[in-house]
């Protein structure tokens, strides 16, 4: 029984870890305050590999690693100052996002196409978290700051769902052959 605890701490942390090492990780965009990060791709490979309850776990630990200072989020910054800004709702948003990928992944056996559902689900409701937060942090409005802070993302979104279930599916299934 400590086996497997500690087993899925591990996993809990090596995500956490992923995560951390991933989201610094962004390409800024001129025309937006909201960078392109690789903090999508480790959500939904948190939420693929690890499933709902740990997965949110994993990013929840991240969030409070760079909430506390680490530079942790995109372009290596961190701090409480990081979700106050015009990304904090993208943030706060990736937590529903973990729950309902990893709802989706856990429910429906990681199949293919209702993992894709998931993940565009939860990517709407994490867009819908960031846009109104962008909108509320920059005094622009909802249309604005979606034209801003989703449109010009979905396209890198999309690819990082595709990135995320090739790499994920095997490594869900190796860690779930292996007994704790």
């Amino acid at each position: 029984m400590k086996n497997s605890k500690a087993a899925t701490l591990t996993r809990i942390a090596a995500m956490t870890a992923i995560t951390c090492i991933m989201g610094p990780l962004s390409i800024p965009l001129p025309f937006s305050p909201v960078p392109i990060s690789l903090t999508v791709l480790a959500v939904y490979l948190s939420a693929y590999v690890l499933g709902m309850k740990y997965g949110t776990i994993s990013y929840i630990t991240y969030l409070l690693i760079g909430f506390v200072g680490a530079p942790v989020f995109s372009g290596f910054t961190g701090g409480a100052g990081k979700l106050a800004g015009p990304t904090g709702g993208y943030l706060i948003g990736f937590i529903f996002m973990a729950l309902i990928v990893g709802f989706f992944i856990d429910h429906f056996n990681a199949n293919t196409v209702k993992t894709v559902i998931g993940m565009i689900l939860g990517t709407i409701v994490c867009y819908i978290f960031g846009t109104l937060w962008l909108a509320h942090s920059s005094g622009t409005s909802f249309v604005a700051s979606l034209q801003i802070g989703v449109l010009p993302y979905i396209p890198a979104d999309i690819i990082k769902m595709i990135i995320a279930i090739i790499i994920g599916k095997p490594v869900r299934k190796a860690m779930h052959s292996i007994k704790s």
